[in-house]
């Protein structure tokens, strides 16, 4: 069964997928109608968050990638009540969402390196940019 998925960068090499923090797991939401996908999306983009593309994909491919991943994937069926406020983040993200630079510190937190361990994250952003902007 095909369901609609939200990646970044699909198709390069830093492809990635949205998920959302909930009660402590990462979760990976899986759309059977195309249009909640979209939706979902479009509301992402008025919080300034950045826009996924909405892809279709095997469900059996997600729930794999999750599992290896130690993700959850939810299934969000055609036509979803939410019953509680936890539900109600598979149809509307939360008013909050983990900023982009907070997922480069989080890489940076789990790839320790002793060149750059005593070096404040500010000034390693600001050293990125710079040789960014030499590109």
């Amino acid at each position: 069964m095909l369901v609609h998925v939200m990646l970044y960068d699909s198709g390069q090499d830093g492809e990635g997928i949205h998920s959302l923090e909930l009660s402590g797991k990462t979760v990976v939401l899986m759309f059977e109608n195309k249009d909640d996908a979209e939706r979902y999306s479009g509301l992402l983009e008025a919080q300034d968050f950045p826009i996924p593309k909405v892809e279709k994909i095997e469900r059996d491919e997600i729930e794999t990638f999750c599992e290896e991943a130690g993700y959850e994937a939810k299934f969000v069926e055609s036509g979803f009540v939410p019953s509680s406020e936890e539900d109600r983040l598979l149809l509307a993200p939360p008013e909050r969402n983990k900023e982009v630079l907070d997922w480069e510190n989080d890489l940076f937190e789990e790839q320790s390196d002793p060149v750059t361990e005593d070096i404040p994250s500010n000034e390693i952003t600001e050293i990125r940019k710079r040789l960014e902007d030499l590109l």
